[in-house]
């Protein structure tokens, strides 16, 4: 890859994951109304799945860690970073291996990926605060990712289609 092409293609992983930072942030302002701690939109997940389908599974995981860490020391502390590292990595591993075997739709990569960053984030507290009480949220987050991950799904697809992105 020439010097040129590496130069577009660091400031289009720039503009992705300042992209992905900022619907993090609105993501924040529209917080979900459930009495189960944790249930969010996944709204910067967009570019997590985009970048899957449109890039590599480096580049994705590269914008999702930068994404974590600046959304998580703007507005949240270490735990919550290192909740969502375990989530993201989880869900990433997972949605690229459906991707790689064609397993699933872009709809149904991204429902893995909402249902495996919510198990990821669950072990990983159960883990830290050692107590595995915190399982008997699993089944009130298992909906909540497949919901999510269904509407993610949704709107990357669109997007893919609409921006004529062949889908690899």
């Amino acid at each position: 890859m020439n010097q040129n092409m590496r130069i577009r293609k660091l400031a289009w992983m720039g503009l992705l994951a300042s992209l992905a930072i900022i619907f993090g942030y609105v993501e924040m302002l529209f917080p979900v109304f459930v009495s189960i701690p944790g249930i969010k939109l996944g709204l910067a997940n967009l570019v997590t799945v985009f970048l899957l389908y449109t890039c590599t599974y480096k580049e994705a995981g590269i914008v999702s860690v930068i994404r974590i860490v600046v959304i998580g020391f703007l507005f949240g502390n270490l735990f919550s970073i290192l909740f969502s590292l375990a989530g993201a990595g989880l869900s990433l591993a997972c949605m690229t291996i459906a991707k790689k075997y064609k397993a699933f739709s872009v709809i149904g990569v991204s429902i893995l990926g909402g249902i495996t960053h919510n198990l990821g984030q669950i072990v990983i507290a159960a883990l830290v605060v050692e107590n595995v009480n915190l399982f008997y949220y699993l089944p009130a987050l298992m909906i909540a990712g497949l919901v999510t991950g269904l509407l993610i799904g949704i709107v990357t697809g669109e997007i893919l289609k609409r921006a004529s992105i062949k889908i690899r």
